[in-house]
């Protein structure tokens, strides 16, 4: 989601094929159309969305107090014991709980300094830069949820990964009220101390789609 929306003024895609849950995946039309969706985004975009995002980051008056926080957040969280799949679950959920997807907070001692962070329109790695784009959206938002529908791990190669599935709904605080609604799912590969490496995003909607929301005025439209 960090991509999307500093897309906004205006914003993490996986692979679906090759995952195999502990309990149950997404259906192989949706790991296809996922697929698909990857190979259409076109670069001009992930390129535009990436300069979007260098910009608010320049300019963004708070970017020191967000350092501050972070520090603080990651003193808070040193001490958090992981010693399996089980653990990263149950923090995630947690984190979903507290919809960090539209708050900007969670639980960053879990994922590796260096993690990889995707989603249809954008590319990076480290934690940190992650933290700030979230931080960069919220403001944005207007009765922001994040609801988590499942939650399952898996194993895929020998690489211990948590699959959830999730629907995002949001106005934005742009003049015509654009209403973003996403269901998507993020995987969160781990390494061999279970910190995430790689945390990596699909919709049920393309690139353009997602964009195309935020330019469609919502009067009219039903609440959500």
């Amino acid at each position: 989601m960090a991509g999307l929306y500093c897309g906004i003024t205006a914003p993490h895609l996986m692979r679906l094929h090759g995952l195999r849950c502990s309990s149950s995946t997404p259906d192989d039309n949706y790991k296809n159309n996922m697929n698909k969706r990857e190979t259409q985004t076109p670069q001009i975009l992930k390129l535009a969305v990436s300069g979007v995002t260098e910009l608010l980051r320049l300019f963004s008056s708070s970017s020191n107090n967000q350092n501050r926080l972070e520090r603080v957040d990651d003193k808070k969280r040193v001490e958090i014991s992981v010693s399996g799949v089980d653990d990263v679950v149950m923090i995630l959920k947690s984190d979903y709980e507290n919809a960090y997807f539209v708050t900007g907070t969670f639980t960053s001692a879990i994922y590796a300094e260096d993690c990889i962070f995707e989603d249809p329109t954008i590319r990076f790695r480290g934690k940190a830069l992650y933290s700030r784009n979230l931080k960069l959206l919220v403001p944005f938002f207007d009765r922001p949820s994040i609801g988590l529908q499942k939650i399952d791990k898996g194993i895929n190669s020998k690489t211990n990964f948590v699959l959830a599935t999730w629907k995002l709904r949001t106005y934005l605080k742009l003049p015509w009220k654009p209403l973003i609604c996403i269901d998507g799912s993020t995987v969160y590969e781990l390494d061999d101390e279970f910190n995430i490496v790689r945390h990596a995003e699909s919709w049920n909607v393309s690139a353009l789609e997602a964009i195309g929301q935020i330019f469609t005025p919502s009067f009219g439209r039903p609440n959500y």
